[in-house]
């Protein structure tokens, strides 16, 4: 395989997506990238798994090419989980990184347990074969206050396990180590090595 499809119109997904196939030689393109206009796969499954392969199986029957999609998102153990797959638009529509930093930020106001992770499920879908699955977690903790200009979504209130810093506050190369996404493409290595 030299091409896939990265599934996302995400411009932060697609770059750590790009950065982390160009090892292996392997052309990602996301929707972004493409000449023809792609509408949302709409997200009516109640997992990550379940996203994750609506929007495989639906860009690759159209395309007849690879297509690789994560859903993705934070689970909070305070919050029973949540935002869970619903953390891209948890403050409502449309999308908003900030509304939804402090949504959550609000909800955890006072509580001491804190700890989270974020988590990526990675669907691969290869025309005539079956969608299988990948998942990566990151352990951490939530901040008070949001810190740091990197990254995008929660990451200025998460700190990894391990770390004193948020993920806004680490390099993208510091990120790329340890985040969930790179945890699930880690499980993808030996096939994309055999392609």
């Amino acid at each position: 395989m030299k091409d896939i499809i990265i599934a996302t119109k995400n411009a932060g997904k697609a770059k750590e997506f790009k950065t982390f196939f160009a090892k292996y030689d392997v052309k990602a393109v996301s929707l972004l990238d493409l000449t023809e206009s792609m509408e949302d796969v709409e997200e009516t499954g109640s997992t990550f798994e379940e996203n994750a392969a609506l929007k495989a199986e639906t860009i690759s029957n159209r395309m007849n090419t690879p297509v690789l999609a994560d859903d993705s998102g934070l689970m909070i153990d305070a919050l029973d989980g949540h935002p869970g797959i619903y953390s891209a638009r948890y403050a409502g529509e449309p999308k908003n990184d900030q509304a939804n930093l402090e949504k959550v930020l609000d909800e955890l106001d006072g509580v001491e347990d804190r700890t989270a992770r974020f988590v990526c499920v990675l669907a691969v879908k290869i025309p005539g074969q079956d969608t299988f699955f990948k998942r990566g977690e990151c352990e951490g903790n939530l901040t008070t206050e949001p810190k740091g200009e990197n990254g995008f979504g929660y990451d200025p209130i998460f700190v990894p396990e391990g770390y004193t810093k948020t993920m806004a506050q680490l390099s993208a190369e510091e990120k790329n180590q340890i985040s969930h996404r790179k945890h699930a493409i880690d499980k993808l290595e030996d096939w994309i090595k055999q392609q």
